[in-house]
C-alpha cells in the first residue's frame, strides 16, 4: 500500500502563487487532480517517473507546473497566477502506469487531498 501525503494548500489571493507538495514512496508515474466545490475530481497536471513526460489540463496550462525529486520522493506542484476558479481540494495520486498518466482510472493510489482557496 502507497501512502500519499499532501501539503502546502492554503488561502491565498489571486495572482499569488502556491507550491504542493506531495510525499509518495515507490516508482510511480504522479498525478494531480482537483475537485471544486459541486464539480467532478478534474485531471490538473501529471508526470511522469522520470520526469521527462508531463501533461498539463488546459485550465492550469502556462501557469502550473509539474516536478519532482525521486531522491527525495516528493513530486510538486507550483501554482503561479492563481485564480478564484482555482479553488478546490487538490488530490495526488500514483499510477504504475509507464510513461505519464492522464485519466483517472489510470491511477491506483490517492492523497486526502489538500484545499486551496483563492479569494478575489
Amino acid at each position: 500500500q502507497v501512502q500519499l501525503v499532501e501539503s502546502g494548500g492554503g488561502l491565498v489571493q489571486a495572482g499569488d502563487s502556491l507550491r504542493l507538495s506531495c510525499a509518495a514512496s515507490g516508482r510511480y508515474a504522479m498525478g494531480w487532480f482537483r475537485q471544486a466545490p459541486g464539480k467532478e475530481r478534474a485531471a490538473g497536471a501529471s508526470i511522469s517517473w522520470s520526469g521527462s513526460m508531463t501533461y498539463d489540463a488546459e485550465s492550469v496550462k502556462g501557469r502550473f507546473a509539474n516536478s519532482r525529486d525521486n531522491a527525495k520522493n516528493t513530486v510538486y506542484l507550483q501554482m503561479n497566477s492563481l485564480k478564484p476558479e482555482d479553488t478546490a481540494v487538490y488530490y495526488c495520486a500514483a499510477s504504475s502506469t509507464l510513461g505519464v498518466a492522464v485519466g483517472m482510472n489510470e491511477y491506483d493510489y490517492w492523497g486526502q487531498g489538500t484545499q486551496v482557496t483563492v479569494s478575489s
